[in-house]
């Protein structure tokens, strides 16, 4: 909760001539849409008509770091979680709310409902490049529950229907999750041994945002536990989404005939309507090409996702063993604008973009080797991605994904720990060079644009990168590697055989202005493979 005096700076700012400014304006709607929702759960809570102490409650998580980094980087050690998600991930904060309508009594079949929401997002004052912003906010759950309605024993949930079996801690990765997208109505049952989910709902909005389209979703999953040792799940859910006559957010495909001379490299390349253009014959003004464009082809569009999950452990020093997986074919786009000679067309792509496929697997084990002193834990995860109407470009949908990490923490005291982490990763691209040696390895693929003999970007197939991370912690709490609140002092390291490997404002495409160290400094500097940084942090959930 902010203190008063930073709510009355806060009043002050608004009430200045600033705010009559239009992003003042957006800010202040943002912070009113967000209270909305916190007033309304409050008032609820308070309401004396239906007045229980332990009707209102909230959870959540938070993260906060100050990393200085001399390298120009963005205070992120690598680029993204493959290689552990310490010191790889930036600012966030969530907070869960439960309001209890309806209680009922414990050990009886009463009815009984509740609301939930949760707001979440990744940005704090003077962390990062929003500095605070709640346009980097979302409203990402909101359900009611009610239990005990038509059936004995099942709860069912309207609205957002998020359901996953857990996570990798150390890479903060959910793999077996269904259901993230989905707007819609679930049932569930559980006892001792087992828990059953079904559903059903819309996935448009999230999947297809501005250009939403209904997309029907229906999904199960199960979890068995036949003993405190040893329990698994299995889950899969199923998207559907029809062809709408007159809707043009609906699956349709642009199709070209064999003699315009129109392949997928040229979707790749973003250039279809240049190369339509050439093979046709064009006048000046265009009257041609648009006459001849053709039309799109409505289509259906189908995918799906299949999760598991197998955990095991309280066994001598293996306190528990996760390991998840899923196998998904990933939903088609819709489509994408290019512009020729003035010309704007809209191109619909669903028959190149329907063969996408990912199969991932993660496991995580976690051993107690000295009681109270130490523990270590172990990850891994592959990943193998690919894209069978793609075999010309090289791209982050036909790659092959491996990183194992291994994070030991000493417990000097209850409180006080020393944290050593390790990690190795691996990518490799199935279709040709998408990663840079150095600066200069973009001009060696035709002034970095993809080129006619495999659409690459470099000179490197595989990126490689290794990550160490030593510190201290304070947890309060006590021991235990994912024990929280943590305060932590770090130093990180990261090699890579690629250039450039963290975030930073010159690293975003990998176009031939992408050269960071600019040309006066490329002698010197020709490449960058090491980066470090230093970490004061904070981590908690409540």
């Amino acid at each position: 909760m902010a203190s008063c005096e930073s709510s009355i700076y806060r009043h002050r700012h608004f009430a200045s001539p600033i705010f009559r400014d239009g992003l003042m304006k957006t800010y202040f709607r943002r912070w009113l849409a967000f209270f909305a929702v916190v007033s309304a759960f409050l008032l609820c809570w308070s309401n004396p008509a239906q007045a229980d102490d332990d009707r209102f409650s909230a959870g959540g998580y938070f993260r906060i770091a100050a990393r200085p980094d001399f390298q120009g980087g963005k205070s992120q050690l690598g680029l993204w979680n493959i290689s552990g998600r310490l010191l790889n991930e930036t600012t966030w904060a969530a907070l869960e709310m439960r309001l209890q309508l309806l209680k009922a009594s414990p050990g009886t079949n009463e009815v009984w409902t509740s609301l939930h929401a949760k707001v979440e997002g990744g940005s704090a004052h003077g962390a990062d490049l929003l500095n605070g912003s709640l346009g980097d906010f979302a409203l990402t759950q909101l359900y009611a529950k009610a239990g005990n309605v038509l059936i004995k024993d099942v709860v069912w949930q309207v609205g957002t229907l998020d359901y996953y079996f857990g996570d990798l801690g150390l890479y903060d990765m959910k793999f077996a999750e269904i259901f993230y997208e989905t707007i819609g109505v679930s049932a569930s049952w559980s006892n001792p041994y087992a828990d059953v989910l079904v559903g059903i709902g819309d996935s448009g909005y999230l999947k297809k945002s501005e250009g939403y389209n209904t997309i029907i979703t229906v999904g199960a999953a199960t979890r068995i536990r036949p003993s405190e040792h040893f329990e698994f799940g299995l889950g899969a859910e199923f998207f559907y989404e029809p062809s709408v006559t007159g809707s043009e957010n609906g699956p349709h495909q642009t199709k070209f005939d064999a003699d315009s001379g129109v392949q997928y490299e040229n979707f790749a390349r973003k250039n279809v309507l240049e190369t339509y253009a050439h093979q046709f014959g064009t006048d000046a003004d265009m009257t041609k090409f648009e006459s001849a464009y053709p039309h799109p082809s409505e289509a259906d569009a189908f995918s799906f996702k299949v999760v598991g999950y197998l955990g095991f452990g309280k066994l001598g020093p293996l306190k528990w063993n996760n390991l998840f997986f899923n196998f998904l074919r990933e939903h088609p786009e819709s489509y994408y604008y290019e512009t020729y000679n003035n010309v704007k067309k809209r191109i619909y792509i669903k028959e190149w973009t329907d063969e996408r496929y990912q199969f991932n697997i993660g496991d995580e084990m976690n051993f107690e080797l000295v009681k109270d002193r130490f523990d270590l834990t172990i990850a891994g995860l592959f990943g193998y991605h690919f894209d069978k109407d793609d075999d010309v470009s090289a791209s982050e949908k036909n790659r092959l994904i491996g990183s194992v990490v291994a994070r030991g923490q000493v417990y000097i005291t209850p409180t006080v720990h020393f944290l050593a982490e390790t990690s190795y990763a691996q990518e490799n691209s199935l279709n040709g060079n998408l990663w840079r040696k150095s600066p200069r390895s973009v001009r060696e693929s035709n002034n970095g644009i993809a080129n006619s003999m495999g659409l690459e970007y470099g000179d490197l197939d595989s990126r490689k990168t290794w990550q160490g991370k030593l510190g201290f912690v304070l947890n309060p709490g006590g021991t235990g590697i994912f024990a929280r609140p943590s305060l932590r002092l770090l130093y990180g390291v990261q090699y890579s055989n690629a250039h450039n490997a963290f975030p930073n404002s010159n690293t975003e495409s990998l176009d031939l202005t992408n050269e960071f160290f600019g040309q006066d400094t490329l002698k010197k500097l020709d490449e960058c493979h090491w980066h470090h940084v230093i970490s004061i942090e904070a981590e908690a959930w409540f």
